[in-house]
């Protein structure tokens, strides 16, 4: 072999002592577990203002796909320029800083955000918040294969180890976020934590191994700033009060959960008080902690509708338990209820501020409705189903095999009751029957659901007041009238409401129809509704998150 064709072995580096090597190598476990805390940290912490739509998720992937990219390139680059272990160091306790930044900014850069449309204001919010410290976290990899590669035959060995390593750290991350932080603590703390644990990465090195170029100033910055920024972004979260919709409310409980943020909150005005749940900043369920009733619209509807369509309510179950009020109305009038939640973390708060009591249920089921359908062979005179996670129901339970996996579950001449959001009527008040007509683009969702439906149960009805709540009634058998629903039970602040379209009576009495031909048939296999749907539910997720400004 000519000496042109030899292999030129990189210029000799500084002996690593075992120690220093093993630290290395953790590094690149830590901030492979950082990279993948981040990414699925990030989606949560956009989702009580972008939701939880496949426009988020994509958005943060790619995000992080480009920031490792970016990093990738720029990690090869610096070390041959430079291969100093300094730099590295320093790379990371930039990220750290940027990452505590994220927790005060994230609120501001999403509402500037949703001035856009859903998909590129998640993008480009995604975009300024996790871009910058993702790509140097991606920096550690060809960085720590140029510095631990001694020679040209050891290159396939280090690159192998290191991306071996890295990746076990991520799997790491991700189990630890997604079983034990996410359940547990604030999305701010984990994300402060996650900083605080990546800052020690460089204070350790310099102290131990750098010392003769440690960087005191930029350590010590670093570290004011990152405390700094955990006090402006952790504030909220020790108040006991908060602002929404114009006024000051009490804060009575806050947890986090695999499904978004948890929020109990009260306003009282004289002998006149309520109390919400919000769920990812989103009102889910309205309540009168005097009366122990519920303020919402939906939770009369969705109690009167299935004994108003059923000869006899004796069972009934529940997909989605909300706070619980609905089940214990129908407990409350002697049915024997089935529960299936998928959120174990509302059933204590509902138990603690919401007077669900579990004993009152035939059965509680903590799980996913779905697969509860799929193993279940009990049979019910009524299905409630009232899923929602964020500012819409769970896809895979609006298919035509979901709606044959209920249809089976209910005895001869029971019903399906479903609670969605639909388009509300411009104005309030009084409407002429022929008006009340699903025909346009944005409700190519009730469309699509009216549709689907109609594969499935022969007999299908609509109900709703405008407000944007749409109630679907469905049975195998002509849907008839057996009783009226006591609405007139319902106690004021629903029958003084001076907003007529909040009655639970004129919702009872609006039957709409759907035009033919409006939205598309939804299976298991193709169910593209979030990307159809998205203009309609991002309107949605703006009118509710509007309460936060």
């Amino acid at each position: 072999m000519s000496k042109h064709n030899e292999p030129i072995d990189p210029p000799a580096q500084p002996e690593l002592s075992p120690g220093l090597r093993r630290y290395l190598y953790g590094t690149a476990a830590v901030t492979g577990a950082a990279i993948l805390i981040v990414e699925i940290l990030g989606a949560k912490m956009l989702s009580p203002y972008f939701g939880t739509s496949h426009f988020v998720w994509t958005a943060q992937i790619a995000v992080t796909l480009l920031a490792l990219s970016a990093g990738y390139l720029l990690g090869g680059r610096w070390v041959d320029q430079s291969p100093r272990l300094g730099n590295l160091y320093l790379a990371i306790l930039g990220a750290a800083v940027y990452l505590a930044a994220t927790v005060p900014l994230v609120r501001g850069v999403s509402f500037v955000c949703l001035r856009l449309d859903l998909a590129l204001g998640s993008l480009l919010a995604s975009l300024f918040l996790f871009l910058v410290p993702l790509a140097l976290l991606a920096i550690t990899g060809p960085f720590l294969v140029r510095i631990l590669t001694d020679s040209v035959k050891q290159v396939g060995g280090n690159v192998g180890r290191l991306t071996s390593i890295s990746t076990l750290g991520s799997v790491a991350g991700t189990v630890l976020i997604g079983y034990v932080l996410i359940p547990r603590l604030p999305n701010s703390v984990t994300m402060i934590i996650t900083a605080g644990v990546l800052v020690l990465l460089p204070i350790i090195y310099f102290v131990i191994w750098g010392r003769a170029k440690r960087p005191s100033t930029a350590i010590t910055a670093a570290l004011l700033l990152i405390a700094s920024l955990a006090w402006g972004g952790l504030r909220p979260e020790w108040r006991t009060t908060m602002r929404y919709s114009g006024g000051e409310w009490t804060v009575r409980a806050r947890s986090n959960s695999n499904f978004g943020g948890m929020v109990v909150i009260d306003h009282v005005e004289g002998s006149w008080a309520e109390r919400w749940y919000l769920n990812d900043n989103l009102v889910q369920n309205t309540y009168d902690p005097y009366t122990g009733k519920s303020l919402s619209l939906f939770t009369e509807l969705l109690h009167g509708l299935p004994g108003a369509y059923t000869t006899k309510l004796e069972t009934a179950l529940c997909i989605g338990m909300g706070t619980g009020i609905v089940p214990m109305m129908l407990a409350s009038d002697g049915v024997a209820v089935d529960v299936v939640e998928i959120n174990p973390g509302v059933v204590p708060l509902a138990e603690a501020w919401f007077g669900f009591e579990r004993k009152k249920m035939r059965r509680l089921v903590v799980g996913d409705g779905r697969y509860f359908l799929n193993r279940s062979r009990e049979q019910y005179d009524a299905i409630v189903m009232d899923a929602f996670l964020g500012d819409s129901s769970p896809a895979h339970l609006m298919t035509v095999e979901a709606f044959e996996s209920m249809r089976h579950r209910l005895r001869q001449g029971g019903v399906l009751v479903m609670n969605t959001f639909g388009r509300g009527l411009e104005t309030p008040g009084e409407v002429e029957p022929t008006a009340l007509v699903f025909d346009r683009p944005d409700d190519f969702y009730t469309g699509s659901l009216h549709a689907t439906l109609k594969v499935v149960f022969p007999h299908v009805r609509v109900h709703g007041s405008g407000n944007g709540n749409v109630f679907f009634v469905a049975s195998m058998e002509p849907l008839t009238i057996h009783q009226i629903p006591t609405f007139e039970r319902s106690h004021r602040s629903l029958r003084e409401s001076p907003d007529l379209t909040r009655q639970p009576l004129i919702a009872w009495k609006r039957n709409w129809r759907v035009a033919a031909g409006l939205g598309m048939l939804m299976t298991d296999d193709f169910n593209p509704i979030e990307y159809h749907d998205a203009t309609h539910r991002e309107s949605t997720r703006k009118g509710l998150v509007s309460g936060l400004r």
